[in-house]
């Protein structure tokens, strides 16, 4: 594949000029938007349905804020490390969020990439006519077709990346005599096991949009569009240094293997969000306008894995496979896991591992044969793939009403409505040549008897078989209404302009039930009491000009936040009930920036500080000491935010710039959590304490630098950038912080408390991944074409020095070093966190034609 790139920076740089060149602001800006989002393609979120893990930010004023969106994209970077729920993005003034979750969906527009061309972002203390811009900013798309470029535009793009290819039509007619306009895109992105950068991965996806408009009058106007993008693609899990060293592959996919002699990856998302928007622009007067609009959505997420029944795990990388899981390779004092019969065993295992690769990969031909054996004698199946599904009925209305009361005051006032009813349930994929399987709660079997009612998942059909596509497990709904209202005013008043803005909104969140399950028979079929909440808050910037250039910014804001659905229920797979203590996040907020502009210079720097208070999170995991898997609600939390981060631009000549770009952030929990989780077997809660203090917020660089060197002349875009990221952080398992766990390891290990009783520092660390040196390089050039249209070409290259040794994240696997019985195992956990790795070197080359 590097050959391949190779090959394409040859071929891109021999190209002749098809006619006259020129450097308009269209064309220069076409070169960006090819690669606008195409970051996030290749971030796709692995095992769970927010399909990006990186915050969209951009800015007219902050040189920061503008562009490290985009150039540190490869490291997943999330603003400031904010949780994604703190940027909001608005479509045609109406918010796109998940309504459980609060974060974005960026696949809801992917493959969109002209369409949304149109946008206005807001930073957190910035003024802008949408909305009441979120702790990590917002933006909104504009999808009236009237207001897209007009003309023609083929796209052509090749890959090494999660897809190979892609090819995109668009057209926007522009607004006609008789006040019409049409827009149109079809966008294809494809890759098969063969191309995709990891192994075992595929990627089939399209996306459309239509779009109609009619400006009735001078006051009145209203468009209509819709889009989609059924996208079906192959994912990639993470594993263990140990494995990655086995498989001498830092991209090694434990999800896929052979089947009939052909590749079959195990986990397989299917995701199709078709929307629709429809806006009402009433033009008041010169000064007033309003501007209405209804979102709706309807979003099917599937997501298959391979699991297992009274059998073992049939994961190629599942730790008891491991060499280090026969020779403790950790600790020279542990006689009992160091004899020689334990090194033949790492040898037998280590030569096995590292000799085929399909000793490393699944073996779904074993799979089926045993299948079929266990069923033939009466069995359930021991082997098959099973679907999560996740899908929502979403509704959003959305009024703004936007005033320019004088030369410099604007004044909006916005009403926006919400309801949403998102389905999650488990199917039956695929039963891998079995046919036999029953929905009860095989893990309970060992805890109570066949005959009792807590093994079975669905009381209301007791025992029930289950076929392919039937569903099994879970089957509930989650309902949230939410209704907001906000206002913000803006003014300059000589050298100062003033935003204040404030908010205020209620929420109301239920679970629906769809079975009766056997540990909460009578608090698990049917809907639950509504959980209401008040919330709201304020915002306050200031922009001083001293003259000169120099500009000083500050910006202060306090809030309350609901906490979201996805977090609000302790166990919602089994049972209607809330988490305990479920409160309203108290957030305060403040920024300090200096900025300053000249012919030749731009500056800013920012300092910032953000605390949230009264934290809920939500995790379910397998947890050893108690053999058991687990619901795990953290509440209580306080967190705290703030660093240090700025960019500058010279200009050293017209065409020729230096850009430096830098952050020190900082993002950890000021205070141990309260923990409460279930036990699934049982039905039962524990309360603990989780010590977590000082926890940082994992999968983004907390520390990050770029030193860019761009030039633009004669329509050629030619950019370099050199990018240092640092203090990547893994997600913490809570599990091992509790206080219980705690005291179990002192019983084992002894070297939990130092002989004061307070618990030793190393304990408590959390896991980190090593950071590391990336180069990015891009050249383009945009061809004026003397017959007709305009040629833009653009290769990017991302990590040009093919550095595979910086961690992107990754989690610490949560089991403990010891059996629940006390024993010492070989294999240790805490030395063994899953991770990821950067993708060596990479890139794409678009070109695209307009005409």
């Amino acid at each position: 594949m590097q050959k391949k790139l190779l090959l394409a920076v040859i071929a891109f740089c021999s190209l002749q000029a098809f006619g006259q060149t020129t450097e308009t602001e269209e064309q220069k800006a076409s070169l960006t938007t090819e690669s606008a989002f195409t970051f996030t393609e290749a971030q796709l979120g692995e095992d769970d349905d927010m399909s990006q893990n990186v915050t969209i930010i951009n800015s007219n004023n902050n040189l920061y804020a503008s562009k490290v969106g985009y150039l540190f994209s490869p490291m997943r970077y999330r603003y400031r490390a904010f949780n994604q729920k703190f940027n909001d993005v608005y479509i045609n003034g109406v918010l796109a969020n998940d309504m459980e979750t609060g974060q974005f969906r960026y696949s809801m527009v992917g493959g969109l990439n002209q369409q949304t061309r149109g946008v206005e972002y807001a930073l957190p203390f910035e003024d802008n006519k949408f909305a009441v811009s979120n702790m990590a900013g917002s933006n909104n798309y504009n999808f009236r077709p009237a207001q897209m470029p007009s003309g023609n535009r083929v796209t052509l793009s090749a890959a090494n990346r999660n897809y190979t290819a892609r090819a995109m039509y668009t057209y926007n007619s522009g607004l006609n005599a008789k006040g019409w306009a049409y827009s149109f895109n079809l966008t294809y992105r494809w890759a098969n096991m063969n191309t995709s950068y990891v192994d075992g991965t595929f990627y089939n996806a399209w996306s459309y949009f239509l779009g109609v408009q009619k400006v009735i009058d001078d006051h009145h106007s209203l468009a209509l569009s819709t889009w989609g993008n059924p996208t079906e693609r192959a994912s990639q899990g993470a594993s263990t240094d140990e494995m990655y060293h086995l498989a001498n592959d830092r991209y090694y996919n434990p999800y896929w293997g052979w089947q009939g002699g052909k590749r079959r990856n195990s986990r397989v998302v299917n995701d199709f969000a078709p929307s629709a928007v429809l806006t009402w622009d009433w033009t008041i007067d010169e000064n007033t306008k309003l501007t209405t609009s209804l979102l709706g959505k309807y979003s099917k997420y599937k997501s298959t894995k391979l699991n297992y029944n009274n059998s073992d795990n049939p994961q190629p990388d599942y730790w008891k496979l491991m060499p280090s899981n026969y020779f403790d390779v950790w600790d020279e004092s542990d006689e009992y896991n160091r004899t020689q019969q334990c090194l033949d065993n790492f040898n037998t295992a280590y030569y096995y591992l590292s000799g085929s690769q399909r000793n490393r990969q699944i073996d779904f031909d074993k799979l089926i044969y045993s299948n079929r054996m266990v069923t033939a004698q009466g069995g359930d199946v021991m082997y098959y793939i099973q679907a999560k599904h996740n899908d929502a009925l979403t509704l959003n209305l959305s009024s703004t009403l936007n005033m320019q009361l004088g030369k410099n005051k604007t004044w909006n006032l916005g009403l926006m409505a919400g309801t949403n009813k998102g389905r999650h349930y488990q199917t039956m994929e695929d039963m891998l040549g079995g046919y036999r399987f029953h929905n009860i709660n095989t893990y309970a079997l060992g805890t109570y008897a066949d005959n009792d009612i807590r093994v079975q998942y669905d009381l209301n059909n007791p025992n029930a078989t289950v076929a392919e596509g039937d569903k099994f497990g879970y089957d509930y709904a989650i309902l949230v209404d939410k209704l907001v209202g906000w206002t913000s005013f803006a003014m300059t008043t000589g050298k100062l302009h003033l935003m204040a803005a404030a908010k205020m909104s209620g929420t109301a969140m239920a679970r629906d039930g769809k079975m009766r399950n056997g540990m909460a028979a009578n608090n698990s079929y049917g809907r639950s009491r509504h959980a209401q909440f008040l919330d709201g808050g304020g915002k306050l910037g200031l922009n001083y000009s001293i003259g000169r250039g120099h500009v000083i910014t500050l910006g202060l804001g306090a809030e309350t936040k609901a906490p979201t659905a996805s977090t609000a229920f302790a166990a919602p797979e089994i049972n209607n009930d809330f988490v305990v203590d479920l409160k309203n996040e108290k957030i305060l907020s403040a920024d300090l920036g200096y900025h300053f502009q000249t012919s030749w210079l731009k500056l800013n720097i920012n300092g910032y500080y953000s605390r949230i208070n009264d934290a809920t999170e939500w995790q379910n995991f397998y947890y050893d000491d108690i053999n058991s898997f687990s619901y795990v609600s953290l509440t209580g939390q306080d967190k705290e935010y703030y660093g240090i981060e700025g960019g500058a631009r010279v200009k050293i000549t017209p065409a020729f710039d230096i850009t430096l770009l830098g952050t020190y952030s900082e993002a950890k929990n000021l205070k141990n959590a309260h923990v409460t989780y279930m036990n699934s077997t049982t039905g039962l809660y524990v309360n603990d304490v989780c010590y977590n203090k000082n926890h940082r917020e994992n999968g983004t660089p907390l520390t990050a630098a770029s030193l860019g060197l761009s030039y633009h002349q004669g329509g050629w875009f030619i950019d370099l950038n050199g990018n240092w990221y640092d203090r990547i952080y893994l997600s913490s398992a809570p599990c091992f912080y509790y206080q219980n766990s705690l005291e179990n390891r002192q019983a084992v290990y002894g070297d939990v408390y130092d002989n004061e009783g307070n618990i030793l520092p190393d304990v408590l660390a959390q896991a980190k991944g090593h950071g590391g040196f990336m180069v990015d390089a891009s050249i383009g050039r945009s061809i004026y074409l003397r017959k007709r249209g305009s040629l833009s070409i653009n290769l990017m290259i991302t990590n040009l020095l093919n550095n595979q040794n910086i961690v992107t994240g990754g989690y610490e696997q949560g089991r403990s070093d010891y059996t629940s019985s006390g024993n010492v195992r070989a294999y240790k956990f805490s030395n063994n966190p899953k991770i990821y790795y950067a993708y060596g070197i990479n890139g794409m080359l678009n070109i695209a034609y307009k005409f």
